[in-house]
């Protein structure tokens, strides 16, 4: 019996070559024209298909949001220039009071020396003026004396009166010119005091000085205009510029 070694064929698929290298394997040339959109594959590839993109903006939504955005825009520059106008108000109320206490304390000092001349000032206007009236009143009397020389008379017999009843040996000195008006106008007073009328060069006219033995009283015209010009807080003397009287 004749023994065959060899293995069964395999079937031949069709149209194969009969060849026995392994399994057939099924290629085919694509021409470019029937691949159209082609693109390589890669891992990202497939990460970006599934992430969603972003959606196109309808017109409505884009100019809603320019609105808003305009609209925040105006409300920054608003508040901006609020913050910058109270900012200013706060900047000039520091300079006003920095520039009101500067001035105060330049002019602090100059006001207050002002015031010290100006009261010193009142004071010398206040002396001119008490002067002026002294001098003035002091012309009258003397013209009022030289007019009417008369009234040395009262002045007489008011000094006599003011002698105490106690009193002796009186004297009454006056200015020779008045010597004739006393004796003739006091003749009553000198003899009920029983007071003797002496002529004294150093009198000045218009007064009189009564002595006695308890004192005198002091009736002359010096010191009577010096009692009066004290008043007016002057010391301006009677016997000084006598040109007053001519000039009266």
């Amino acid at each position: 019996m004749t023994t065959s070694s060899s293995k069964p064929k395999r079937p031949v698929p069709p149209g194969g070559s009969g060849s026995t290298r392994g399994p057939a394997s099924y290629s085919r040339f694509i021409p470019r024209e029937e691949l159209g959109a082609f693109a390589a594959w890669s891992p990202d590839t497939l990460n970006a298909e599934l992430e969603p993109g972003p959606a196109a903006a309808s017109p409505a939504a884009a100019a809603a949001d320019k609105a808003a955005g305009q609209a925040q825009l105006a409300a920054a520059r608003q508040a901006g220039y609020q913050d910058g106008y109270r900012d200013g108000l706060v900047a000039l109320d520091s300079f006003k009071q920095s520039y009101a206490a500067q001035m105060s304390g330049q002019l602090g000092p100059l006001l207050q020396s002002f015031d010290t001349q100006l009261q010193a000032l009142e004071q010398q206007m206040a002396q001119a003026v008490a002067q002026a009236a002294v001098q003035l009143a002091r012309r009258v009397v003397r013209a009022e004396i030289a007019a009417r020389p008369e009234q040395v008379v009262a002045v007489a017999e008011q000094a006599i009166q003011a002698v105490l009843q106690s009193a002796q040996h009186i004297r009454v000195l006056v200015h020779p010119d008045d010597h004739a008006l006393v004796a003739d106008g006091a003749a009553e007073a000198l003899q009920a005091r029983g007071a003797r009328l002496v002529a004294q060069p150093g009198i000045a006219r218009g007064g009189c000085l009564v002595e006695s033995d308890l004192g005198q009283i002091d009736a002359r015209i010096e010191s009577r205009w010096r009692q009066a010009a004290a008043v007016l807080g002057s010391e301006l003397p009677w016997d000084e510029g006598g040109s007053d009287a001519a000039g009266a």
